[in-house]
């Protein structure tokens, strides 16, 4: 299923800038509403200011985030400009069903930002970007997605440019 309002970003690992890519793209394109979701497998405790949606115990949760004053990644995608911030636990089993709930709550078209490497099993984004860091925690495999279209960004690298090289027009995000 191709979204091309979809950009989605994966990484090799925890701490590899998933988040701060997700950040800086919000805030290069504040003006165009962006709603963004963080979908992880982990059912750790629901955090202050993650307001319930919907869920199905030991299935999956959807939450959508209201409290930007945390440090917490969906925070951070908030106070960098989000119009809205999801965020869903969720195992791969369920996962396209979660995300097509939460999309259902987007309007038609718009620009959507998602973390989750194991939604682009299921989707062809726009467009997709896998991160990496010389300092990554608890690195992933995630070698078959290397094979699927991507452009792929080092953390280290972010610090030296003054945009991210990706653009939403008509409906689709396009990397330069």
């Amino acid at each position: 299923m191709f979204i091309p309002n979809l950009l989605l970003i994966a990484g090799t690992g925890s701490k590899s800038g998933k988040t701060m890519m997700a950040c800086r793209i919000i805030e290069q394109y504040k003006h165009l509403n962006i709603t963004t979701i963080k979908i992880s497998p982990h059912f750790h405790e629901t955090t202050e200011g993650l307001k319930c949606i919907e869920e199905e115990a030991g299935s999956y949760a959807i939450y959508e985030e209201t409290n930007s004053d945390l440090t917490k990644d969906t925070s951070r995608m908030l106070r960098a400009g989000a119009a809205h911030v999801y965020f869903a636990k969720v195992l791969d089993d369920r996962l396209l069903y979660v995300f097509n709930k939460i999309k259902d709550l987007i309007p038609e078209g718009a620009p959507i930002i998602c973390e989750s490497p194991a939604l682009r099993n299921f989707v062809e984004p726009g467009a997709f970007i896998i991160m990496s860091s010389a300092t990554s925690n608890k690195l992933k495999n995630i070698n078959h997605l290397l094979e699927l279209p991507h452009v792929k960004f080092k953390i280290e690298e972010m610090e030296g440019i003054s945009s991210v090289p990706i653009e939403f027009e008509d409906g689709k995000w396009r990397v330069l």
